[in-house]
């Protein structure tokens, strides 16, 4: 063989494996839930060892915020001590697994918590999730959890202010005509 095809079969092999690692990161598996550490995230067994997933498409209360607290009660009474089934999509910029949790029953536990009105449709990084959107809307219709305010202030506004970050624009988002209230509501 010469030096080229040494070394191109090298890095095929190199490239192969790195695929591997990346996909084995990022697959789907089940487990325990053995903690909830707010409303979008949990730690679920995997290995023998915690992970640390965020649940994708929504964005719950912080804690210290107005239904931080209950966003993260609910998410333990759905998933807390069960075995669940993650559908993973990677990691965000902190390291955690994004990913959409399922309950043995086949429920959507990331739907269920929007569906209470637990959480937000997480518009920035879910743009078209259409399930996501039409569950907020009915959540926000019927004042279902953090709904019942008359002014919720979403998670990423929240944050911001938190940072002493000003809002832009992009933080905004159109109500549908027929929605009550402000001609904006607080979105990304």
């Amino acid at each position: 063989m010469t030096r080229w095809t040494t070394a191109g079969l090298r890095l095929g092999c190199a490239g192969v494996l790195l695929l591997l690692c990346a996909s084995l990161a990022t697959a789907n598996f089940t487990g325990p839930v053995v903690s909830v550490l707010g409303g979008d995230t949990i730690e679920v067994l995997h290995n023998t060892h915690p992970e640390r997933v965020r649940l994708s498409g929504i964005d719950c209360p912080e804690k210290g915020q107005a239904f931080g607290n209950n966003a993260k009660h609910a998410a333990s009474r759905l998933v807390f001590g069960k075995e669940v089934t993650l559908h993973t999509h990677g990691l965000d910029k902190y390291g955690r697994t994004l990913g959409d949790v399922f309950l043995r029953d086949g429920m959507n536990v990331n739907q269920e918590l929007v569906k209470q009105g637990w959480c937000w449709w997480y518009r920035k990084y879910a743009p078209g999730d259409t399930g996501l959107e039409g569950l907020e809307k009915e959540a926000r219709g019927n004042k279902r959890g953090l709904w019942a305010d008359p002014t919720p202030v979403p998670p990423w506004v929240y944050r911001k202010a938190r940072r002493g970050q000003s809002l832009d624009l992009s933080d905004l988002v159109p109500l549908d005509a027929g929605t009550e209230g402000s001609f904006f509501a607080c979105g990304a």
